[in-house]
């Protein structure tokens, strides 16, 4: 039996979530999630066969799938050439791959005080 140590959680490609994903370490997301996901200070990873209904928080959010949601990033945000977000983009920083699609607004940068 081998010892495999995943270096983040993941939610496969045949799951479907319904409801809220909270988690404390990384997350992969290959399968379907409808609800909120919610990871606080680590990275959230959306893959290309990933079908994401839901409000993200996350330190930093990488996209290749499609998303249907507010995305929040603590950190920054970066939408794959695969990606199709529907919803609104909020980092203080944020790439985007030519090939993405984004029907949303995106606020970047830091808060004067």
């Amino acid at each position: 039996m081998s010892d495999e140590r995943r270096k983040a959680a993941w939610i496969g490609g045949s799951i479907l979530v319904k409801g809220d994903v909270v988690s404390t370490e990384d997350l992969v997301i290959d399968g379907k999630v409808e609800g909120t996901i919610e990871l606080g200070d680590h990275s959230l990873t959306i893959g290309q066969s990933a079908s994401v209904t839901a409000d993200l928080v996350a330190k930093s959010v990488s996209i290749s799938g499609t998303v249907k949601g507010n995305v929040m990033g603590n950190g920054k945000v970066e939408l794959k050439s695969t990606a199709k977000v529907e919803g609104d983009i909020s980092a203080p920083k944020f790439l985007m791959e030519e090939g993405a699609v984004l029907v949303g607004k995106v606020v970047t940068g830091t808060k004067k005080k």
